[in-house]
C-alpha cells in the first residue's frame, strides 16, 4: 500500500505538469518521471490505470483499501496504438525522493 500522502503529492504534481503551459523539455521529462513513479507505486504499467488505482486507493481509507485495489479492473498488457493520452514510461531521470521534495 503506497503512502496516501505521497500518492496525493504525485497526483497533484502530475496534474500540474499535464496543464503546464507552455510545455517544455523539462516539463515533459518531469511528467514522464511522475508518470513512471505513479505506475510503480500503484503496480500497473499505464498512467491511465495508475490514476484509476490511485483514486480507488485514496477513496477508501483504512482496512478497506485492499478491497478497493482488488476491485480495480485488471487491464491486459497490450495497449492500443495511437492513444494521445498515453505516456511512454522511460526510466526516471531523478529518484522518487527528489520528486516528493
Amino acid at each position: 500500500m503506497p503512502d496516501p500522502k505521497a500518492l496525493r503529492v504525485l497526483l497533484a504534481r502530475y496534474a500540474d505538469l499535464r496543464i503546464a503551459a507552455p510545455p517544455t523539455e523539462a516539463t515533459r521529462r518531469a511528467l514522464e518521471d511522475v508518470s513512471y513513479t505513479l505506475c510503480v507505486m500503484t503496480g500497473v504499467n499505464r498512467v491511465d490505470d495508475a490514476l484509476g488505482v490511485a483514486d480507488a486507493l485514496l477513496a477508501e481509507p483504512g482496512p478497506e483499501v485492499g478491497r478497493a485495489r482488488a476491485e480495480v479492473p485488471q487491464v491486459p498488457d497490450a495497449r492500443p496504438v495511437g492513444r494521445a493520452d498515453e505516456v511512454t514510461l522511460p526510466r526516471p531521470s531523478v529518484g522518487p525522493a527528489t520528486l516528493l521534495s
